[in-house]
């Protein structure tokens, strides 16, 4: 008898301590953090996701479309908006995607890739910083653009 009632009360810690895990488990997760971005992110069952893709820059008032600088500052300024007038911020972005192309003069410009995109995360407005993936490719389908960005954000209900 006693050792039924032991294992009923190990059972019962058990399970406890399993259920105290799923609903502490109602954050995002962040870790193994580099210097402009997380190598794993945890999103837990419940949260809402926006996907947001195919961005890329507008031309300039010459005409022109910028530096990969340029048009990375202003992609994510219009991801800005577009998640602020939907109720999100730019600390819910969990995941960025960049496709870039190399300028006139074969040079792909991470650096400038790096100094927009380090305007948006980790700075003292916006702390938060996504994955990321940074791809070279032939081309994207505007002429004049250097890159092109999907975000996906995630966030838990309020």
């Amino acid at each position: 008898m006693y050792s039924r009632v032991k294992s009923l009360l190990a059972l019962a810690v058990f399970a406890s301590l399993s259920f105290t895990s799923v609903v502490t488990a109602d954050e995002i997760v962040r870790t193994g953090e580099g210097r402009n971005f997380y190598n794993n992110i945890s999103i837990p069952p419940g949260a809402e996701t926006l996907y947001l893709s195919g961005s890329g820059a507008r031309p300039l008032e010459d005409g022109t479309w910028g530096d990969m600088e340029q048009q990375t500052i202003d992609t994510f300024s219009r991801f800005k908006e577009t998640l602020e007038s939907q109720g999100w911020s730019m600390e819910d972005i969990v995941q960025v995607r960049a496709f870039a192309v190399a300028g006139p003069y074969g040079e792909l410009d991470f650096a400038g890739f790096n100094s927009g995109y380090q305007q948006f995360f980790g700075t003292d407005e916006n702390p938060m910083k996504p994955v990321r993936s940074f791809v070279q490719i032939a081309g994207l389908v505007v002429e004049g653009w250097l890159i092109e960005i999907e975000i996906r954000a995630a966030r838990m209900p309020k």
